[in-house]
């Protein structure tokens, strides 16, 4: 079933290979026999497909990629390495927009990523760039809805039943906790966090945990960046940040001035007061 280009079109056969101890082993099929698969779709030899699975005719995926049983992956969609997609996802479908006239957009996913149990991710429309785009090593728990034209990062987590709406973006390292759902064109920045059952209808800065409904800042995710090894000195100057934001009772233009005021104070965290004032001066919505 391999073309010369080394990627399986079809062809799921038995192979048998030699004797071992008096006994044949027996090759098993990367791809289950009562799996659809196009056979204009590309996927590397070693993509395994289980049961019941539809993959339509413009899906690449790459190597090491595991796709459940009952999973179904559609429209121009690409997925890269080692990722792991479990049953019943729906994975490339047309966008739930009414302006949709079936416009060959594209949802591309990186690698490693986890996809649970009925997640679903839709293509991305020409009103926007026309690409729905995942990174790297994410984490997309049960009944997750990731809408067209949204954007996200790397090492993402969303817990079971984030609901996002078209045009989203989310920065690498964002956790939105379960239930949360989330306004169309949103931005939530690197490093932040929701609590459970968030509803977000504006952007959240760079490593602020908020909550509630409607959500509002709470403090910053400081847990989640000692994990990520940052300094207790990093720590307290983005505490600074959050103060300046949230407790001083400032103008947005003023608490970013005096943002940029600490520049210098500590080089390791220049890189995140740069991420800060990038993030607030495009916050087109305004900030939780």
């Amino acid at each position: 079933g391999d073309n010369a280009s080394g990627r399986r079109r079809s062809g799921h056969g038995v192979r048998w290979h030699g004797l071992l101890r008096g006994r044949r082993i027996i090759e098993m099929p990367q791809i289950h026999p009562t799996a659809l698969i196009d056979p204009r779709a590309e996927l590397d030899s070693s993509v395994e497909v289980g049961p019941y699975a539809v993959i339509g005719p413009r899906v690449r995926i790459g190597a090491g990629t595991v796709v459940g049983a009952h999973c179904v992956i559609d429209g121009h969609t690409t997925l890269g390495r080692d990722n792991r997609i479990f049953p019943f996802a729906s994975i490339g479908g047309a966008p739930q927009d009414k302006k949709y006239a079936g416009e060959p957009t594209r949802l591309s996913i990186g690698d490693g990523n986890t996809i649970r149990e009925y997640v679903t991710i839709n293509t991305g429309t020409v009103q926007d760039e026309g690409e729905t785009r995942l990174g790297d090593d994410n984490w997309i728990m049960a009944y997750v809805h990731i809408a067209h034209d949204c954007r996200l990062g790397s090492h993402i987590i969303l817990a079971n039943a984030v609901q996002l709406a078209g045009h989203v973006h989310l920065g690498d390292w964002v956790f939105l906790g379960g239930l949360s759902g989330v306004h169309q064109f949103v931005r939530v920045g690197a490093h932040a966090m929701t609590a459970f059952q968030t509803r977000l209808a504006q952007d959240v800065p760079p490593f602020v945990t908020a909550g509630g409904n409607p959500a509002e800042a709470q403090s910053i995710n400081a847990e989640g960046l000692r994990r990520r090894g940052f300094s207790a000195e990093r720590i307290t100057l983005i505490k600074q940040m959050y103060r300046l934001l949230y407790r001083k009772g400032l103008t947005l233009d003023a608490a970013r001035e005096q943002i940029e005021a600490l520049r210098g104070e500590l080089a390791d965290a220049d890189a995140d007061i740069a991420l800060m004032q990038d993030f607030l001066a495009t916050a087109s919505r305004g900030i939780v």
